[in-house]
């Protein structure tokens, strides 16, 4: 999902790209979702008095950030300057939630089953 999100910002906000090299665009991707798995709860652990101060406004800036380590680890992606790796951040977050929406499953996954949660329908 990572992939369309990054495609999708590319299309949208300046300064976001990847040269149209649909292997930059992949690697981008897959380099995204493993900075976001290994090394975002590392940063919003520490940002985390910063994140209940802003309610919540500064995980953007975390996403900002996670797009900027990604720009720096894939030759051939870049995320711009700092108002575009923002409003990259931005669309990708906003396609990641439509995308989401889309795709979730039917049901609560075994855990929330387990636990009572069953989905009306």
């Amino acid at each position: 999902m990572n992939v369309v999100a990054l495609f999708v910002a590319a299309w949208i906000v300046p300064g976001v790209g990847y040269g149209d090299d649909a292997w930059a665009l992949a690697l981008a991707g897959l380099v995204l979702g493993l900075v976001n798995m290994v090394v975002r709860p590392l940063v919003i652990l520490l940002a985390l008095p910063a994140v209940i101060l802003t309610l919540g406004l500064a995980l953007l800036f975390v996403s900002a950030l996670m797009l900027y380590l990604t720009d720096l680890i894939v030759p051939g992606f870049e995320s711009g300057g700092f108002w575009s790796t923002l409003g990259g951040a931005l669309v990708v977050w906003a396609v990641n939630v439509v995308l989401h929406a889309v795709f979730r499953p039917d049901r609560p996954g075994p855990a929330l089953r387990h636990a009572g949660f069953e989905r009306s329908r």
